[in-house]
């Protein structure tokens, strides 16, 4: 097994152990359960329903990559595209998914996938949609290049991946390297150790210009997250009372205006 192979298999029991945002589910019932998991994701990120623009779905052929447990899938469903169809790594994701679709009586052809060998011919989609998922793949170019493949001509990339000069990346580079007496520890490095499953990248913007070349055109930019700014359940890997003092003094209105630039999402929107 090659290490790309091995990494990925890293990948796919981290994610298979808990989907992302799970721990924001709660309720007694499954739809209880959840709802209350699409109420936190979009008050702690509002910025998702901006960028997605759900309703352009309607009455075109949709493509999710990495479904997780299904709060955004639901939202392109209710838009009545033509057809919709959402993978994920993950047998969990897959089946979170599908729970979520039938309690609402909304379709989709949801399967266990892998973004960088997606199942599908060329030019098959209008719109590609992936939030926060291809940085996790070992090989985020292949999977980008295979976004691009599967995309009718003209057609829309939405897709959300980490930056590299954030606030959340500086944080943890200063408990790992620096107060782990390993200052020439890279931010790279950091990523891929510290956030999330093993071998998580983040990208510069110049980087994610090369990495979307192959699209006519496209537009970038920097989104400010509750991670940076230390709010709701984030730093679950990372607990402890400089967490818990941080989450109590972080400086939130001056760090939205001093470093806006900083925040760790990259949202690009690119079209074939």
């Amino acid at each position: 097994m090659n290490d790309k192979s091995d990494l990925k298999d890293q990948v796919r029991e981290f994610w298979d152990d808990a989907s992302c945002g799970e721990v924001y589910a709660l309720g007694q019932s499954e739809r209880d359960y959840y709802e209350s998991h699409s109420k936190a994701r979009y008050e702690l990120e509002p910025y998702i329903l901006d960028f997605a623009k759900f309703k352009e779905g309607q009455v075109k052929d949709v493509l999710e990559i990495g479904v997780g447990m299904g709060a955004d899938h639901i939202e392109w469903a209710k838009s009545k595209p033509r057809s919709l169809v959402g993978i994920d790594l993950t047998p969990r994701a897959v089946e979170h998914t599908k729970n979520r679709l039938a309690i609402y009586g909304l379709e989709s052809k949801v399967q266990v996938a892998d973004a960088e060998r997606l199942p599908f011919a060329n030019n098959s989609f209008d719109i590609v949609y992936s939030w926060g998922v291809l940085h996790h793949s070992p090989d985020t170019a292949t999977a980008i290049n295979e976004v691009w493949r599967v995309l009718r001509p003209n057609g829309i990339a939405r897709i959300m991946i980490y930056h590299t000069y954030s606030l959340t990346g500086y944080m943890l580079w200063v408990r790992y390297a620096l107060f782990g007496a390993r200052p020439f520890q890279s931010l790279r490095e950091i990523y891929s150790k510290h956030l999330e499953s093993p071998g998580t990248k983040a990208y510069s913007i110049q980087e994610t210009k090369q990495l979307f070349n192959s699209f006519s055109k496209g537009n970038i930019r920097t989104q400010l997250t509750f991670g940076d700014l230390l709010q709701g359940a984030v730093g679950q890997r990372h607990r402890g009372k400089i967490l818990s003092m941080a989450k109590l003094l972080w400086p939130r209105k001056i760090l939205k205006r001093l470093f806006k630039n900083h925040g760790l999402y990259l949202l690009i929107e690119a079209q074939k």
